[in-house]
């Protein structure tokens, strides 16, 4: 099977796009200029050394160059030695609130931001757990489901915002309520969700949905993201700070009763995000304080990279942009020749 060892390079690729729309405005905008100078095919003959679609050429070239070195940057790979290796795990599914809330500044350099610094570190401590994501604000979306593939997580994790959930709120007893179908349906433990939230509930059902999760095997962690204190929110669209119905400021303040509540709920613990590094060891240490379950699973031992073909194509695709010449070379005026050969 074939895969990227650092599949999150692959986001390179991104810049191709502008530079395929940067390169089409330079042309369109030398065509005008031509055909103010009159015919455009007879301008551009006239024009000395002009090679018509040598420029269209070099730029493929140049395209396909970058293209090939970030593919081989990314490093693809196929598995060559597969071993079966016993692992014990559990399914974890992190909950994570991506209400317009979740961007007040009252934790730097905002909620949503560090909610996903702590994921990250979560991951990366990680081992033998399968994972998911669920986002959720006016309702939850499930954006991996549950996975050992830690990089899929990651690089999903990094496109998350308020935007992608059109209706806005923090209805956590839903989010809960999808995190109970997305777990194996036929067992009674080896399941934990986090809640990683600023607390500002709309859900007076949160804290029963909690006790129904528990009943069917789910220990729910939160983890509160803001301060008591709160912050204002900035509107975007008026580009300038929130204001409600009264035109008073809106400020967002960390609910933590809520969150607490909803941990105790299910039979979880509570942490209030500070520090990064040490709310991602005690949540990992706590998954791992729980029973595991043996999970049979094929993992690659040996893997044969190619990642230096797709470089080899690449440099010799710039190699060759940049030697293949722009227009052809001045060579003597004809007329000059003759006379100068009349003159001797």
């Amino acid at each position: 099977m074939f895969q990227f060892q650092h599949i999150g390079h692959l986001y390179a690729l991104a810049i191709l796009p502008f530079l395929v729309v940067l390169f089409i405005a330079v042309l369109y905008w030398r065509k005008n200029k031509l055909r103010k100078l009159g015919d455009e095919r007879l301008v551009g003959e006239q024009i000395q050394g002009f090679i018509p679609g040598r420029n269209t050429f070099k730029f493929i070239l140049l395209t396909i160059g970058l293209a090939t070195i970030i593919i081989g940057w990314a490093n693809l790979r196929m598995g060559d030695k597969a071993e079966k290796i016993q692992r014990k795990g559990i399914d974890v599914i992190v909950a994570l609130d991506v209400s317009k809330s979740m961007l007040a500044t009252d934790i730097q350099p905002d909620r949503l931001t560090r909610a996903k610094q702590l994921i990250m570190r979560m991951t990366d401590k990680m081992q033998n757990d399968r994972l998911a994501l669920i986002v959720f604000a006016g309702r939850p979306y499930l954006q991996v489901p549950l996975t050992i593939d830690y990089s899929a997580v990651k690089m999903l994790l990094s496109n998350v915002s308020p935007d992608m959930v059109p209706t806005q709120g923090t209805v956590i007893g839903d989010a809960i309520d999808m995190s109970l179908q997305t777990f194996t349906q036929n067992e009674r433990k080896y399941k934990s969700l986090i809640i990683i939230s600023d607390g500002e509930d709309h859900d007076d059902k949160a804290i029963e949905k909690a006790r129904e999760a528990a009943d069917a095997g789910v220990i729910i962690h939160t983890v509160g993201i803001g301060s008591p204190q709160g912050a204002t929110l900035y509107d975007p669209e008026t580009k300038s700070v929130k204001l409600d119905d009264d035109g008073n400021p809106v400020v967002s303040k960390l609910n933590e009763d809520e969150l607490k509540s909803i941990a105790s709920a299910g039979h979880g613990t509570y942490s209030l995000l500070q520090n990064t590094d040490e709310v991602a060891n005690k949540l990992t240490s706590d998954l791992e304080a729980m029973e595991q379950k043996n999970l049979g699973s094929v993992n690659y031992t040996d893997f044969t990279s190619y990642y230096q073909y797709f470089l080899i194509v690449g440099f010799l695709a710039l190699i060759i942009e940049w030697l293949l010449p722009g227009t052809r070379k001045k060579v003597g005026n004809p007329v000059t020749v003759k006379t100068k050969a009349q003159n001797e």
